[in-house]
């Protein structure tokens, strides 16, 4: 894989870092800012708003611009946010300091996307996808637990100024390592580009990757819950299971995009199947400490194997018309997904059949995920394009 690929690895983990370490720190930050754990996990729910709102502004007002200098502007964005949230005297700037940096989020993984795929052979370009969200796996192995230490030794502040560190690092990356790119693209009037997401396969492609993520966040946004309430384990043991989750996260994340560049489509029906099938078996998992363990992981491996696969599914619906943008969508309707999990899972814990039930909850999406992606593809004539690869010479 060309090392530019690894340009925008460096900003994904960067953005991963400052999007889930906040999980760790709501305690501290609640208590800083005078507010509630509950209040204060209203910045999580922000954040996933910037970035569904602001993925397909924020590409609408770049569109005409060079990639290249988009993904640095991008990260000053990310900085700058990053920085006042370090600063933050009050809670209502710190919301606003998250909804700021939410915005560089969506349209850096949609641009990226592309500029990925554009830098290496055609049957090649899930598995670029898959490199350059390897960041987002890695953030949460070792970025997330590294922050969150971090915060808990010198103050919550700490880590956002250490996360704007990663920021100015990965903005040098980007700068040295991704092709100059004077040339602005060739992009069609934004209006056309959003009439191109209007079209049924591309809807469908949206709703695949809501109903999928959906799933993951169901029970991972509770996992520590269910860790400790259901399976028993102790509160030490969270730490060293979330790794394992992570280390499958990015065995799932480089399987998935070799896998589609083979067969998108086989791939990504079989990777919603198997995600379905690992959260539906976690309950039955939970019986013992080493099954739990394993469970964890192969949730992992299953969940983050569909990233690559949906991001291309949804880009192949575009047909070229608006590729950017609806790439960027995707990447808000992956946090649409995150919303509609986190807001499921806790409605089955408050009003419904409890914790203990909220892996069976989380089944309902996948399922659908995969009844939505069978549509798409006999809906539409185009729509399988399940043959990727090509011979090469």
């Amino acid at each position: 894989m060309p090392i530019a690929l690894y340009a925008l690895t460096a900003g994904a983990f960067g953005i991963g870092v400052t999007e889930f370490v906040i999980m760790g720190l709501l305690r501290e930050i609640g208590a800083d800012l005078s507010v509630s754990i509950a209040q204060a996990g209203l910045l999580i729910s922000g954040y996933a708003l910037g970035v569904v709102f602001g993925a397909p502004i924020m590409t609408i007002l770049t569109a005409r611009m060079p990639r290249k200098r988009v993904l640095l502007g991008l990260m000053v964005i990310f900085i700058i946010g990053n920085i006042v949230c370090a600063i933050a005297p009050s809670y209502s700037l710190m919301m606003v300091a998250r909804m700021v940096t939410a915005l560089a989020h969506g349209t850096f993984f949609g641009v990226g996307s592309v500029v990925a795929t554009s830098l290496v052979a055609e049957n090649k370009r899930a598995s670029a996808i898959a490199v350059m969200f390897t960041g987002l796996t890695v953030a949460n192995v070792l970025g997330v637990p590294f922050g969150t230490w971090l915060g808990q030794t010198l103050g919550w502040r700490s880590t956002f100024w250490a996360v704007s560190l990663v920021g100015i690092a990965a903005l040098l990356v980007i700068a040295a390592l991704l092709p100059k790119d004077d040339q602005a693209p060739d992009v069609t009037d934004w209006r056309a580009d959003l009439r191109a997401i209007g079209r049924l396969p591309v809807l469908l492609g949206l709703a695949t990757t809501v109903f999928g993520y959906a799933g993951v966040f169901t029970v991972f946004t509770y996992i520590a819950p269910l860790l400790t309430q259901v399976a028993g384990l102790s509160d030490s043991a969270v730490s060293p299971i979330l790794l394992v989750f992570g280390g499958g996260m990015i065995i799932g994340n480089i399987l998935g995009g070799k896998l589609a560049d083979r067969n998108l489509g086989r791939t990504l029906t079989v990777t919603l199947i198997a995600l379905g099938l690992s959260l539906g078996l976690m309950p039955l998992f939970f019986a013992s400490g080493w099954s739990s363990v394993l469970i964890v992981g192969l949730t992992g491996i299953a969940a983050f194997a569909t990233v690559a696969p949906l991001q291309m599914w949804v880009m192949g619906k575009a047909k070229g018309a608006g590729e950017v943008l609806v790439s960027s969508f995707n990447i808000a309707a992956f946090n649409l997904g995150n919303a509609l999990g986190a807001w499921a899972g806790g409605y089955a814990i408050d009003h419904g059949p409890g914790l203990a039930a909220v892996p069976y909850v989380a089944v309902v999406f996948p399922v659908l995920a995969v009844i939505v992606a069978w549509l798409a593809m006999r809906g539409s004539q185009d729509a399988p394009e399940v043959a990727v690869a090509r011979p090469t010479a």
